[in-house]
């Protein structure tokens, strides 16, 4: 019987194999074609027991169900569903439209699975062994699953549609030639991409891809230790959240959410540099409790990122850098152990409005945190982090955070320069502390009041003065802009005219400093 004639009268062509006739059949009925042998180990995908011809199908009998099969029974709907089936040569869908729906649980592919610019509806792959699914730009309107596949030479998804969910929960795979274990640029996903679990031993590739709601890594161990990236991913755009935290082990109940205490997990950890810069997250980048392992040369780079939230909450690398410039974020959420050390964190141009410490991060934290992201004096981090404090209503340690601005500053001043800052700083600290020149105004004002005591006064003229009172006339010297009627009445001469110009000089820094200081008071109340 020819194949043509077959399609047309829905009768079994006279080539197939016994397990082809049972596929074809099973095909027509819309039910599971199940060739599995009820032993664990036998059955196993990944496996090295051997599948005989009994469980054996040629992937051109696959195609030409997929794309060219036979009509369905009456009252039934045609559709794949293979179980513990092996399929021989090369299963090539490129190019074509299949109609019915696919699943294919525990089966054993012998060559690559090549689909690029096939249309599907669903396409499911569960618990399969796949040299390589070569599948750039496909289209599908549903979903595409790969859960617990084992893919040993990559995957490629360049530019692929996928109407709804991506998922990739526990898949295993390894990498390419060109070092790459999932290329995926250009990659649009309707919904969710899920990778919960997930192990890639090259690199992910996520170039400009777009998700409809959320990427979720929970629990995926990105390792790469080929090429500088592990995870590559610029210019990604998520719709809501990434997720870089832990996965609940055990339940399948558990996918998409947040383990609960008491709940055994396994966190995300990556093995390589990590670069989402340029990303576009709609409600957050969630790094909770991620494990970071560097080189001295990779990093974890944000640079320009935007989200709502960035929640810094993973451990603390111990080699390679964080790269923050350029990225605005509204919350940020951190832990004080878990930023890196001086030297190994970048800020420059980083924006953000609110900070949500998680649990005790006290000021002097803070400041190291801001100094290890200057190795070079810059105003800008410091400025940054007064601003969003000021906002808060923390005045006080808004002054502080400027007054270390101005230590730090100091440090790469002149020698000159720096004798005076440091002068500055003993005396009004920089006039971020009003109260201490207020104190330096008392005890200059009583130590020149017992001087002015001793001091020879005649005056200007006689008869036009006012009692001589030298507590008056040394705040007369101090204060600016005030008159107290002493100083212009009586003449001093030698050195208390130089005594009486310096403390006018002191008088205005000082009042100056104390002015300033009651303004921020009253502007802030």
């Amino acid at each position: 019987m020819t194949e043509g004639a077959g399609i047309r009268d829905g009768e079994l062509p006279d080539d197939l194999t016994a397990a082809e006739a049972g596929m074809w059949q099973s095909f027509r009925n819309g039910t599971v074609y199940d060739l599995s042998s009820g032993d664990t180990v036998v059955d196993d995908p990944h496996g090295g027991h051997p599948w005989g011809p009994e469980r054996t199908v040629r992937a051109r009998i696959v195609c030409w169900l997929l794309l060219d099969g036979p009509p369905a029974l009456a009252g039934r709907v045609s559709s794949l569903k293979l179980v513990g089936v092996q399929i021989s040569g090369s299963l090539d869908l490129a190019g074509g439209t299949v109609v019915p729906y696919v699943e294919m649980r525990g089966c054993r592919f012998e060559r690559d699975v090549l689909l690029p610019e096939a249309r599907f509806t669903t396409m499911r792959m569960v618990d399969c062994s796949v040299p390589r699914l070569e599948a750039a730009r496909v289209h599908t309107e549903g979903d595409l699953h790969l859960p617990r596949c084992r893919f040993h030479n990559g995957i490629r998804l360049t530019d692929a549609q996928i109407g709804t969910d991506l998922l990739l929960n526990q898949a295993i795979v390894y990498r390419d030639r060109s070092g790459r274990s999932i290329a995926a640029d250009g990659l649009a996903v309707g919904q969710d991409l899920q990778a919960e679990m997930l192990e890639s031993h090259g690199e992910l590739r996520l170039r400009s891809a777009t998700i409809g709601v959320s990427l979720s890594l929970r629990g995926a161990r990105l390792v790469n230790p080929y090429t500088r990236f592990a995870l590559n991913a610029p210019q990604l755009t998520v719709g809501r959240s990434l997720y870089l935290t832990p996965a609940g082990v055990g339940s399948t109940l558990l996918s998409g959410t947040t383990p609960a205490r008491g709940t055994r997990i396994q966190r995300f950890a990556c093995q390589g540099g990590v670069r989402l810069d340029d990303g576009r997250f709609g409600d957050a980048v969630d790094l909770e409790r991620a494990r970071f392992t560097f080189t001295d040369d990779q990093e974890l780079s944000l640079r320009r990122v935007q989200t709502p939230e960035l929640r810094f909450l993973g451990e603390r690398p111990a080699r390679g850098m964080v790269v923050l410039s350029g990225a605005r974020v509204v919350n940020l959420m951190d832990r004080a152990d878990a930023w890196p050390g001086p030297g190994r964190l970048h800020m420059g141009g980083f924006g953000y409005e609110n900070l949500v410490p998680r649990g005790p991060f006290p000021l002097d934290e803070r400041l190291e945190w801001v100094a290890a992201a200057t190795a070079e004096y810059n105003p800008e981090p410091y400025e940054r982090l007064a601003t969003v404090l000021r906002a808060g209503g923390e005045d006080e340690d808004a002054r502080e955070v400027l007054l270390a601005k101005q230590r730090r500053r100091r440090e790469s001043l002149p020698v000159a320069a720096k004798l005076w800052g440091y002068a500055q700083d003993w005396t009004v600290a920089y006039g971020y502390r009003p109260g201490r020149a207020a104190v330096w105004m008392a005890v200059l004002w009583a130590a020149s009041s017992v001087a002015f005591a001793h001091a020879s006064h005649p005056p200007l003229k006689r008869g036009e003065h006012p009692p001589w009172n030298p507590t008056l006339f040394a705040l007369d010297l101090l204060l600016p802009v005030i008159d107290l009627g002493q100083v212009g009445f009586w003449q001093l001469s030698g050195g208390w005219q130089w005594v009486a110009a310096v403390i006018v000089l002191l008088g205005w820094v000082l009042a100056t400093t104390v002015a300033a200081g009651a303004t921020r008071l009253l502007r802030r109340n």
